[in-house]
């Protein structure tokens, strides 16, 4: 994985040292909060309902066992001893004091990290596949590319005031795990027809109260001109993009404005100018970064198994896990794990300093070291041989990390909601634990079977509800959290926005509501259907026609 340069030290410090003033100036009452607030977003920290709350970036989902512990010794000592992990692939402090976030930025900066661009209309943490570099059905490690690209959008000058923030993710597999579609820019890896590895670029993808599932404008794009064409499309947004309207000044609003076809001439009119710039990329800078992300010198492991096979054999619940939290990997003899951050009544993305501490320790153990954070608010551990996987599960399951629920319906992705978020409308979290206690049974999740259940708090949809096969929204009605709820969304490469069923539910509806959705679908499925190929076979009327029949 990437590691600091003395220019990333000198950066990082002088930053935090810089922030430091600031925030004791604010103490000092010599900035007022609207003096202070565009300092402290740039340092992504933000003042929510009852606190501050510090976003950390974690650059494409990528920690160190280092960086881990740390990440749970700050949740010790400066909060209350818990962090949640982002569909963004972050890291949120809730309960910070202002005078310590300083203190907080110096213990990150020991360990490579910070919380720049967390916030503000800048560009954001690049997120990407949490499998990449492992993944077996992967053309090319993606984490290169979101390297290269943190490095030119990190304090770039001309993107530090766009419209609105800015963000983008990249895949390097054809199976996208990044949601790469539902991005301002979406980045793709392919091969052309010549066998050249380069970029389908995406656009104008966003979720929020206008849900629009990006286009490509570009099929192939070079390596080497990445980062002018990104800067293209960037100009293009930065000198069109609305400012005096905040719910119109993304940049999807832009390209539906305009189309398609015509976003793309323009942006290609811009690059003519810049394709053979300072901004080409040439192979030297390239090799520079990929040897970061080398891959480790595996063992050579033959297949199959041999304790990994017995194992499964003579402990049922294991063989469950292996069913639903392993991944294929590249490497014979190794295996991708995910790790559950969706216990049975637990809140989703959440993980105890504990916790932190532990998965540092079992990923020096059992993963040279490092692991990952999905989007879907799990943690992943990319380098695990199949021989280690029983004691590595056993060593999970003592500190409540062994959940067999990966891609079933209690693997929930919520934002915080109105329990800490001052946007949101109604509370995500209550019914995120309802839900998962509901179906909380192994046998009956197995029976569902595959689906994705997503709940935001309010149409800012930090829960990704759009693209859930089943959506839960906040919503305020008449001064009373209701649910609307909506079917068919999907966040991988076939991308769609859910629709919405009817009228919203009161929160002590919302289960029994899930609960008729999904005693449908197992009435109607066909055999071998997932909950969203019936969606897709039948529509959502047979659905709507339960729910409300029934409530």
């Amino acid at each position: 994985m990437y590691t600091y340069n003395e220019f990333d030290h000198a950066f990082v410090r002088d930053r935090t040292e810089e922030f430091r003033d600031q925030v004791a100036r604010r103490i000092a009452g010599e900035l007022t909060e609207d003096e202070f607030k565009p300092l402290r977003l740039m340092n992504g920290l933000y003042l929510q309902l009852h606190a501050y709350m510090l976003r950390v970036a974690i650059p494409y989902g990528t920690l160190s066992a280092v960086q881990m512990r740390q990440l749970g010794y700050i949740a010790r000592r400066w909060d209350r001893n818990w962090g949640h992990f982002t569909t963004r692939q972050n890291i949120q402090y809730n309960w910070t004091k202002l005078d310590d976030v300083p203190d907080i930025l110096d213990a990150l900066a020991d360990v490579e990290m910070h919380a720049i661009q967390t916030s503000g209309n800048c560009i954001r943490n690049v997120t990407a596949d949490q499998f990449a570099g492992v993944a077996a059905d992967e053309i090319e490690d993606s984490r290169v590319w979101a390297e290269i690209m943190r490095q030119w959008s990190t304090l770039h000058p001309e993107f530090t005031f766009l419209p609105r923030k800015f963000k983008i993710a990249i895949t390097g597999s054809e199976n996208d795990r990044a949601a790469v579609k539902l991005h301002d820019i979406g980045l793709r890896m392919r091969r052309n027809d010549a066998g050249e590895v380069g970029f389908e670029v995406i656009v104008g993808g966003g979720q929020g109260r206008t849900p629009i599932v990006g286009e490509t404008i570009r099929e192939f794009l070079p390596k080497q001109h990445l980062l002018s064409y990104l800067e293209a499309i960037l100009r293009t947004y930065n000198l069109l993009g609305r400012r005096d309207n905040l719910y119109k000044a993304r940049i999807k609003i832009l390209v539906a404005a305009v189309g398609i076809e015509k976003f793309a001439e323009m942006v290609e009119e811009e690059w003519l100018d810049i394709k053979d710039s300072a901004l080409t990329l040439d192979a030297a800078k390239i090799s520079e970064i990929e040897r970061h992300f080398a891959p480790p010198t595996y063992e050579d492991i033959a297949e199959p198994v041999a304790p990994y096979d017995a194992a499964r054999f003579t402990d049922p619940a294991f063989a469950t896990w292996t069913r639903t939290n392993l991944f294929p990997h590249k490497q014979p003899g190794y295996t991708i794990v995910t790790v559950s951050l969706k216990p049975a009544g637990g809140v989703p993305g959440d993980a105890t300093a504990e916790q932190m501490e532990a998965l540092a320790d079992l990923v020096e153990k059992y993963s040279l070291g490092e692991l990952r954070i999905a989007h879907e608010q799990n943690v992943v551990l990319p380098y695990v041989r199949k021989q280690d996987l029983h004691k590595l599960w056993q060593a999970l399951g003592e500190h409540g990390l062994a959940d067999a629920n990966i891609g079933l319906i209690t693997d929930i992705i919520s934002c915080p909601g109105l329990d800490y978020c001052n946007l949101a409308n109604a509370r995500a979290i209550p019914i995120a634990q309802r839900l998962s206690r509901h179906f909380a049974d192994p046998a009956l999740q197995s029976e569902i079977g595959p689906i994705t259940l997503n709940i935001s708090g309010c149409i800012n949809a930090c829960g990704h509800h759009h693209v859930g096969n089943i959506g839960i929204l906040g919503v305020d009605k008449k001064g009373v959290e209701h649910y609307q709820i909506t079917i068919g969304g999907i966040a991988d490469e076939n991308a769609a926005i859910g629709k919405i069923l009817g009228p919203s539910f009161p929160a002590e509806g919302v289960v029994d509501a899930i609960d008729t959705l999904i005693g449908t679908f197992r009435k109607i499925r066909a055999e071998g259907e997932t909950f969203i190929d019936t969606v897709s076979r039948v529509g959502i009327n047979p659905f709507k026609e339960t729910l409300y029949a029934n409530h």
